[in-house]
């Protein structure tokens, strides 16, 4: 007789993401745009890639953990807590990278082709992908941030600054080429150990 494997694997929910609308207040934007005023740009990249500029165009800067930033760090944490306690039930430990703050320039076509947030190193711990969008949605044409389900089944996230859009970093994304103006946004990677 076939003797039946159970490991005893709780349910989840491994394609769906989670939304906050308007998650951010003017105060808090208004205060984020000032504090990274004062932070140096550095070109977006895609793993150290010579193909970077056929995948992604962006620039980008890093926040760093350290009290003036705490505030943002811990309210993302409660937001990725929420979420991941609703929809997949990941073990998640640490928020081991910086927060990137990304711009798309509509003069370069700034974009991010399809692609995962999980690879080799430490995006291999990598288990939520957070965006938060900084810009409002008249402020650019195109650049719109979409994840692909599978089949024909895509999401687009909502447009709107201070919206954030959080899903698993193995899901497959990207933003499309901004045609008009600048999108400016906020993406995080919150992981551990291994997916388990």
């Amino acid at each position: 007789m076939f003797r039946s494997y159970n490991f005893n694997a709780r349910e989840n929910d491994p394609q769906n993401y989670y939304y906050f609308d308007k998650g951010f207040n003017s105060d808090e934007l208004n205060k984020i745009e000032n504090d990274v005023a004062g932070l140096n740009f550095v070109d977006g990249s895609v793993d150290g890639s010579d193909l970077k500029e056929n995948i992604r165009k962006s620039r980008i800067k890093w926040i760093p953990q350290n009290d003036n930033w705490e505030w943002l760090y811990s309210k993302l944490a409660n937001m990725i807590t929420q979420a991941n306690d609703n929809l997949w039930k990941f073990n998640i430990t640490q928020i081991p990278e910086q927060i990137q703050y990304t711009e798309y320039h509509a003069d370069v076509e700034g974009k991010y082709d399809w692609h995962q947030d999980i690879g080799l190193g430490q995006a291999s711990r990598r288990k939520i992908s957070v965006t938060v969008q900084l810009s409002d949605a008249p402020d650019y044409e195109g650049g719109d941030l979409e994840m692909w389900r599978g089949s024909d089944n895509f999401v687009t996230a909502n447009r709107g600054k201070g919206n954030v859009f959080i899903f698993p970093s193995y899901m497959v994304h990207r933003v499309k080429p901004v045609t008009k103006g600048i999108r400016k946004s906020f993406v995080l990677w919150v992981g551990g150990h291994h997916y388990i």
